[in-house]
Formats: structure tokens, sequence, C-alpha cells
């Protein structure tokens, strides 16, 4: 979304990710350790943040959303990480919303909330852009 009436906002683009719909997108046991998942998909972000994707280059700031047991996950030095109190969905379409004038792209398969972000002005993308099998 580039705004041609006003300044360009500087912040590099925002990048939401879906914590638990983009942990259980691989069947790597991550049921049995939720919390573990979140940190190791948080670790792997780091590079997402820095280098960014083909299809939105770095750098990037970079929330991972987590909720139930995967709550209380701490952020790191390229990942900020938020425990959504209720919802991961509805965390999600709240930071979305609170921006209105730099680029969101939102990480999910979800149907709902792709359409949620969507109707806010995000682009969505699916787990694969940041998450390999055995990554």
């Amino acid at each position: 979304m580039e705004n041609f009436d006003g300044p360009v906002d500087p912040r590099p683009p925002l990048l939401v990710v879906d914590g638990a719909n983009v942990v259980g997108s691989v069947p790597d046991g991550w049921w049995r350790d939720r919390r573990g998942a979140a940190e190791r998909l948080r670790d792997s972000l780091a590079a997402v943040a820095r280098d960014g994707l083909p299809e939105l280059p770095g750098p990037l700031t970079v929330v991972l959303v987590v909720e139930g047991a995967a709550r209380g996950v701490e952020s790191a030095p390229d990942v900020r990480v938020e425990s959504a109190p209720g919802s991961g969905d509805d965390r999600i379409v709240e930071l979305v919303a609170e921006e209105t004038s730099r680029r969101c792209v939102v990480v999910t398969a979800d149907r709902g909330l792709r359409e949620r972000v969507t109707a806010l002005g995000a682009t969505p993308l699916g787990p694969r852009t940041v998450r390999r099998p055995g990554g």
C-alpha cells in the first residue's frame, strides 16, 4: 500500500506471523511441545526479519503472535513476540488495525483471518513463505 498523497512511512514493513497456524503447518511433533515449537519458529524468523522474503525485501519488523500453551515465549532481538490474552487471530487483527501508514503482511493459512486482515489492507501470505519442512 503506497500513499502518493503524503510522505511514505520510513519504517520497515510489518510482518505478523500467526504462530499457531505456522507451527501447525508442518507435522514435526510440535503438539508435544508447543512452547518449544514457538521458540524454534521465533528463532527461525530472525533471518526473515533481516533478509526479508522473495515477496517482501528486508529488513522487516517481525511480530510473532502466540496463544495457548505457547504464551510467555520471550521476544528475541529481531522478533517481537506477542502473547495473545485470548484469540491469536483477534490479536493479529488488532496489530494490523493499529498500522495506518506502513505495509502489513500477515502469514497464515486461516481463511477467516486472511479475510479479516485483507479487509484492513494487509497482504496475506501462506506459512510456507516463512517455514519449510524440517525448518
